[in-house]
């Protein structure tokens, strides 16, 4: 049975329980599109400008992969651990991440625009003007890693935790959330959006600190006698 939630506790993130099956390592070299990737390790391998749009991949593990430029739009992940790896100007549009941890990575420019992702783990890392307009995020948790500038415009996130990270100058336009906790967020600092707001929790302080925020998009102006 589903644990029930008491009133005004935010509901638990379902995390993913990936479990992983003796890997055979990855040894073509080359992306395919439309590729099929089954329980696969990359390891330390360069992708750069590569092209693997449409590929399926399950049961796998990325470990230190280079993701310059690779272009994986439409692509599928499913069961799958992602460490370590790095890139800018990596294009994932309308991905699809299903029970996947993502642990330490470090991109910058990330295309991930009309993705959906269900029972995900961002863990440590950094990664600079994340595009996630449009996208559907549910049981994602964001824990420990630093967001500078990602942008979630007229995107649904429904059971997101952002635990312990820093959140810089993020756009939150035109998104809607359900149960969305930001309370623990080490540094919390929206652009646009925080009228958005409706249907997260944030804590007392952060109440606090995004009071000018709050004001201005109100139209109030704070000025001293």
């Amino acid at each position: 049975m589903a644990r029930a939630v008491k009133k005004n506790q935010v509901p638990a993130v379902r995390r993913p329980e990936v479990r992983l099956p003796e890997l055979l390592p990855f040894e073509d070299g080359v992306l395919e599109s439309e590729g099929d990737y089954d329980a696969l390790e990359f390891r330390e391998l360069d992708f750069a400008g590569q092209e693997g749009r449409g590929a399926r991949f399950m049961d796998c593990g990325l470990y230190a992969v280079a993701l310059d430029e690779t272009r994986l739009g439409r692509a599928r992940f499913m069961d799958c651990v992602l460490e370590g790896v790095r890139g800018v100007g990596t294009q994932l549009a309308e991905v699809s991440l299903r029970d996947v941890e993502i642990v330490d990575a470090r991109l910058g420019g990330t295309q991930m625009h009309g993705s959906v992702l269900e029972r995900v783990v961002v863990r440590g890392g950094k990664i600079d003007y994340l595009n996630l307009r449009k996208s559907k995020l549910v049981d994602v948790l964001f824990e420990g890693c630093v967001l500078v500038e990602p942008d979630f415009g007229d995107a649904g996130l429904t059971r997101v935790e952002f635990r312990d990270c820093v959140l810089k100058g993020a756009d939150f336009s035109g998104t809607t959330m359900r149960d969305v906790d930001l309370r623990t967020v080490a540094e919390l600092g929206i652009a646009r959006g925080v009228e958005r707001l409706r249907g997260a929790v944030i804590s007392p302080t952060q109440m606090l600190d995004l009071a000018p925020v709050f004001a201005a998009a109100m139209g109030v102006r704070v000025e001293g006698m």
